[in-house]
């Protein structure tokens, strides 16, 4: 198929991309590198530097696109909050104007990629895709907004939709001697950070809150491998049906602590991680696991990659080859 991928230059947008060209597709990337990194591009690819808002430039009706990929997204939880505007603007307003050409090119079929931060602070574990929709934070208000649109969009003009809702993603990707691994500016995220830690590139960790009610007091957190991430995409794109709207959780089934995650990169890296308690983070709930049954039922998805030390194996063989030189 000729596909456009939105956010190809980003951590699960790159990843995807490759296994798309591998799968021998034609594929379009759609990324302003705004937060994207050029050598994330796959030099297989088509690359066009336009932020999504303008994607009517390249799904023209007569372009023969035959599907698209929606990965451009700002993603931070914190920020959105601080900023909310940013996010409206980038993550609802573009995938808006994204649909719009989607629409007038008569493209048949639509992957977007969702979170479960939809549900915010959850009634129920693990969380099933009927779950109570209620985000905590402008970031999760933003992706439900476009998951509504979509509905929408796929009962009147019958496109062929498929959002997949999932936490933390993690580890890295290695193929014909490309890696594309995990890196933001500024990084929010535990397995990096911990790595960095590991690394000596900083001081100590800050774990948020060590007196919730779980196993050892730190929140617990879903995380799924970025390669069972992507194939996840790919089997969607192919369960797209016409008129109507997919929506499939991703994740483990069960969540680690952040006081496990911890400590598998210590035993990964051989490194200390010094760990500092703070206070918890507002909005933060004890437990956040999400339900893959459905995805495993109809599309048919299984992890192949499902163990914290997969991942932080992968992410650290990445990161000790791209990042551990950098400076600070």
């Amino acid at each position: 198929m000729k596909l456009l991928v939105t956010g190809g230059a980003g951590y699960i947008g790159s990843v995807v991309t490759r296994m798309l060209l591998d799968h021998g597709h034609q594929v379009t990337v759609l990324d302003d590198l705004r937060t994207g990194h050029r050598e994330a591009l796959a030099p297989d690819a088509t690359h066009v530097d336009l932020p999504v808002h303008e994607a009517a430039r390249v799904l023209t009706p007569d372009a023969g696109f035959d599907g698209v990929l929606h990965f451009a997204a700002l993603i931070a939880a914190g920020e959105s909050m601080t900023h909310p505007e940013l996010y409206w603007h980038t993550n609802t307003v573009g995938s808006l104007a994204l649909i719009d050409a989607v629409r007038a090119a008569r493209v048949p079929r639509m992957v977007f990629s969702s979170t479960a931060a939809v549900y915010g602070n959850p009634t129920e574990l693990p969380i099933p895709e009927t779950a109570v929709k209620a985000p905590t934070s402008t970031y999760g208000a933003t992706k439900l907004a476009v998951d509504m649109a979509l509905t929408s969009e796929a009962i009147a003009h019958e496109l062929g939709a498929v959002s997949l809702r999932y936490f933390n993603v993690a580890g890295a990707y290695r193929h014909d001697g490309a890696a594309i691994g995990e890196r933001h500016d500024p990084e929010t995220h535990l397995i990096p950070i911990a790595l960095d830690v590991a690394a000596g590139r900083r001081e100590k960790l800050q774990l948020f809150g060590d007196d919730y009610p779980t196993v050892d007091g730190t929140c617990v957190r879903d995380y799924i491998h970025v390669e069972d991430l992507a194939r996840a995409h790919l089997l969607a794109l192919d369960a797209a049906t016409p008129g109507r709207h997919r929506i499939y959780n991703l994740g483990n089934g069960n969540g680690f602590t952040n006081r496990q995650v911890v400590e598998v990169v210590r035993e990964v890296t051989g490194h200390p991680v010094p760990v500092e308690v703070a206070p918890r983070r507002e909005g933060d709930p004890a437990e956040l696991v999400a339900s893959s049954a459905l995805a495993r039922d109809e599309l048919g998805w299984v992890p192949a990659k499902p163990t914290l030390h997969d991942m932080v194996g992968d992410a650290w063989a990445f990161y000790r080859e791209h990042i551990a030189g950098q400076t600070s």
